[in-house]
């Protein structure tokens, strides 16, 4: 029987040699990314490129296709997100989040398209359009970062809050505008567009709200006849909520988002394999988002494109996202120093490259370099950004080197004892220094089990005194995890002390006789 000329076993063969050895490499390059500093996104964008230039460019010629992976591929890291997020960590800052998500991204869309409104003549609403393109911060980039740089959980909370709320409003905006441009839209004024987005994002966060609870429920009920499974009917809950949220005409990106916040929140059995499922998943899509996405940049177009992604990067970097973000947090009494970290770490990745398809395959005219020139840009001030966080948080004087850090253990035990691991360094500078274990006087219910000191390990006893440098390992239930960080930073501000002087101080406050009253 005639194959037809259609994909045979042996090309079968090729495809897979190419891409195992694509993945080899890629997971290879975490190492030289961790060390570099430099997020892996770009050593992904670099593989693609150098496939690109091997003759493989041809195999993704369809921007269609190009645009159905990249949105698949956006889903998977929108999930792997919001599983991995902590809502107690970042339920102080989704007011703040929420709104530079929305008022922060038409500031930044608004300046961006008044920027090349000016530099490139271009009329109002490509320029908005290429305004909406470059004002999405990427989930995949800033989780990539975040988890090399410790600052406090105010900031990081805004960071992935924000980078898992705004690509749904952006993508909105940016399909709307350019259907608008080509003819295709049927919306006559700004306030209805404004108003489709608010009722498509409102849709959107509650069918993912929805479907999160009701799968973490079900869940719950499957855990124990199938735990191999738990994570892959994790997964599909999530997707199932942007399936219904789309078929439904709302927004399938927050819907996504949310559900796997909710289940990832949830405390389900097996919470660890779900995690880690997801974060295998979201590697997998990262790697192939970006070798598609470079291996559809064209090179010589790169080198041309480079003087007009500076002008935009610098509006970008230097006055749009520091208005956006002054914009949006500025009703909570940020301080300075946190509006301009928070600024510097507006990193951008995949979305507006990704996003830089939709005109090119809706037939927007006049904007076939703007793929190129969002590629370099990208490049160019992630290599920029990317490593320097660390130094920038440092000057800025919101590192905070010593916060504990939880520590995801594959371990059954646990699991169903629903406890979990805690690692804590005691840093140069903290009160932890000299103190023995038990006037650590952590909640009960919890203990240190392990401490590493000069690459050596032992099990402590109550009388083992702390020394700079050391890490602990402290084994507490999932419902004192909250309270043995709070003691943990109590003791490493005031020593041995902690709660005593307070209790004390409290205690003297209660004692002052009330003032006389005045004449």
């Amino acid at each position: 029987m005639s194959d037809g000329g259609g994909f045979t076993v042996e090309d079968l063969g090729v495809a897979l040699a190419v891409s195992s050895a694509v993945l080899l490499v890629a997971v290879a390059a975490v190492r030289l990314a961790v060390r570099s500093g430099l997020p892996t996104l770009l050593l992904y964008l670099g593989i693609g490129l150098i496939l690109g230039q091997t003759g493989l460019h041809e195999v993704f010629t369809s921007l269609g296709l190009a645009r159905v992976l990249g949105y698949a591929a956006l889903i998977l890291i929108l999930a792997e997100g919001g599983l991995t997020t902590s809502w107690p960590d970042i339920k102080p800052s989704v007011a703040p989040a929420a709104l530079l998500s929305t008022l922060g991204v038409a500031v930044s869309v608004g300046v961006i398209g008044f920027a090349t409104h000016v530099f490139l003549h271009a009329d109002v609403a490509t320029s908005l359009l290429i305004g909406a393109i470059l004002s999405s911060t990427d989930a995949a980039a800033v989780f990539s970062v975040l988890r090399e740089v410790r600052v406090p959980s105010r900031l990081t909370g805004v960071l992935e809050a924000e980078s898992g709320f705004n690509d749904a409003p952006v993508v909105l905006l940016v399909v709307a505008l350019s259907e608008h441009i080509v003819g295709s839209g049927h919306l006559s004024n700004p306030f209805d567009l404004l108003l489709l987005i608010a009722l498509e994002l409102a849709g959107g966060a509650f069918i993912g709200i929805a479907v999160g609870y009701l799968g973490g429920r079900v869940m719950r009920h499957l855990s124990s006849a199938a735990a191999g499974l738990v994570p892959i009917g994790v997964l599909s809950w999530t997707l199932l909520a942007y399936g219904l949220a789309s078929v439904a005409h709302t927004s399938g990106f927050i819907a996504v988002y949310l559900s796997a916040l909710v289940l990832g929140n949830m405390r389900l059995p097996h919470r660890v394999a779900s995690r880690g499922f997801a974060q295998a998943l979201g590697w997998l899509a990262q790697i192939g988002l970006f070798v598609m996405l470079g291996m559809l940049a064209d090179a010589e177009g790169l080198l041309e494109a480079v003087p007009l992604a500076l002008i935009l990067g610098l509006v970008l970097l230097l006055v749009a996202r520091p208005l956006s973000v002054f914009a949006s947090t500025v009703w909570f009494r940020t301080s300075w120093r946190d509006q301009i970290f928070l600024s510097w770490a507006g990193l951008r990745g995949a979305v507006p490259i990704v996003l830089a398809i939709v005109p090119l395959l809706v037939g927007v005219p006049g904007i076939s370099w703007l793929f190129n020139v969002v590629v370099v840009l990208v490049v160019i001030f992630t290599v920029v950004q990317g490593p320097s966080m660390p130094w920038v948080a440092k000057q800025l004087g919101v590192d905070e080197p010593e916060r504990p850090m939880s520590l995801d253990v594959e371990s059954t035990p646990l699991d169903k004892v629903g406890a979990e691991l805690l690692e804590v360094e005691v840093g140069e500078r903290s009160l932890l220094h000299g103190l023995e274990i038990f006037e650590l006087r952590l909640p009960t219910g919890s203990a240190v089990s392990l401490v590493v000191r000069g690459g050596e390990t032992f099990v402590p006893t109550l009388s083992t005194r702390l020394h700079h440098g050391d890490q602990m390992l402290i084994v507490a239930p999932f419902r004192l995890l909250g309270a043995v960080e709070e003691r943990l930073r109590a003791v490493d501000n005031s020593g041995r002390l902690a709660g005593w002087s307070a209790a004390k101080k409290r205690s003297v406050t209660s004692r002052r006789p009330p003032p006389r009253p005045r004449s």
